[in-house]
């Protein structure tokens, strides 16, 4: 069973939503942060990237830097621009972008049930990442930003969403062209019937947030059951309502061969068509390949299809790595290799040829499927680097929980 629990969330004032909402703190740099804060005071991203307050060349993981967290976030709370909720809730959020709804719902996940596999996992995590976050935590003694879970859905939390959301939303923003809008759930029936529903649940899976949900999971590893540091910020959907873009792939040379080469170590395990212009593959063991001013489809030779049996292996990342990355360019570790480069899907096909250009070469990817992503959590696996762009992004800052 899933433990996941409703909480006094700490959030925006009425009104400030805008003002403190923020996109994730890893999806920035320090530059791109800096010009998100322009004119922002009150955005959380001064505490979720205090960097941008500090002079030019601070270390990320310098102890002032969690010190101007910490103090950001208490001037936050102190000039009332957060307000802490007077009842316990639950938070129904959706995001609505280019047409397309999901609703979840906020909530506080138990350590004991990462530590236990009932939250699972499909990324390996750094511990200098891992490391930053925990310390982060424990500065501001807060989650800020929601680790992004999914699981598999029921009709039962369905019909509570549903519910709880047939009213206006209390908050309602639209930033980089996504729709935030958040019901909080103070029915003390429905607060049971959504706690009883996750109840029901063997597992729930980590869509985006691994670094976030470790260091959370090491701050309250050893907590006890009504300590409250043993629980984390959560936002979890059903899988069928999730969206999942390509990570596409560009390396920066043909590792020696020329391109006539390339094409024809290619031919020996895909077939190639010359494409009119920039076509996205629509199918899984499809690519669409960038050369010199073409593109080209390679299509996989029955030969050399995977076992469709491993969840792994018959993913389109690892045949790309198995079959083209590694042995014919060279890129034997793509954690580390600086020569490749990924590109997430919603900066289109015309980026790939951009950052590709006279000397390199892109491929764009099918989207790997969420059936395949809970397939390999459920079997203990991780899957290659940068296999997954979900979108749309959530916000940090609409909710918060605080021990």
């Amino acid at each position: 069973m899933v433990d996941f629990r409703a909480f006094r969330g700490l959030r925006p004032a009425p009104g400030r939503a805008a003002d403190v909402a923020c996109v994730p703190y890893d999806v920035v740099d320090t530059a791109e942060a800096r010009e998100r804060v322009v004119g922002k005071p009150d955005s959380l991203l001064r505490v979720t990237r205090p960097d941008v307050d500090l002079p030019d060349g601070t270390s990320l993981y310098a102890p002032e830097v969690y010190e101007a967290a910490k103090a950001a976030f208490a001037r936050l709370i102190a000039d009332g621009v957060l307000v802490r909720d007077e009842a316990r809730a639950y938070y129904a959020y959706a995001l609505t972008w280019r047409g397309r709804r999901q609703l979840g719902v906020v909530g506080l996940a138990d350590a004991a049930d990462y530590w236990a596999d009932r939250i699972k996992k499909h990324e390996f995590t750094r511990p200098a990442k891992e490391d930053d976050r925990m310390r982060h935590i424990q500065a501001v003694r807060a989650h800020l930003g929601p680790v992004f879970l999914t699981f598999r859905a029921r009709a039962d939390l369905a019909a509570e969403l549903a519910a709880a959301t047939a009213g206006p939303p209390q908050v309602d923003i639209v930033a980089d062209e996504v729709q935030h809008q958040i019901w909080p759930v103070t029915d003390p029936a429905r607060i049971e019937a959504i706690q009883g529903a996750f109840a029901k649940l063997d597992a729930v899976y980590i869509a985006d947030g691994h670094h976030r949900s470790a260091a959370a999971a090491r701050v309250g590893k050893d907590a006890a059951e009504d300590d409250a540091r043993r629980r984390f910020l959560a936002v979890a959907f059903p899988h069928d309502e999730l969206r999942i873009l390509p990570y596409n792939r560009v390396v920066a040379d043909l590792n020696g061969m020329t391109p006539a080469a390339l094409r024809a170590r290619l031919a020996e395990d895909f077939d190639l068509t010359r494409l009119d212009g920039a076509q996205a593959p629509e199918r899984a063991l499809c690519y669409s390949m960038y050369l010199q001013g073409a593109w080209w489809r390679l299509t996989l030779k029955a030969h050399a299809r995977p076992d469709p049996t491993d969840p792994v292996a018959r993913l389109d990342v690892s045949v790309l790595q198995d079959r083209v990355l590694g042995p014919l360019l060279g890129i034997a570790d793509p954690r580390r290799d600086e020569r490749i480069d990924f590109v997430g899907g919603i900066r289109g096909l015309a980026e790939l040829a951009r950052r590709a250009g006279d000397q390199g070469v892109a491929f764009a990817l099918h989207p790997t499927a969420l059936e395949d992503l809970m397939a390999i959590a459920d079997a203990g696996e991780v899957m290659p680097p940068k296999s997954t762009w979900f979108e749309p992004k959530l916000r940090s800052g609409l909710v918060i929980s605080t021990y």
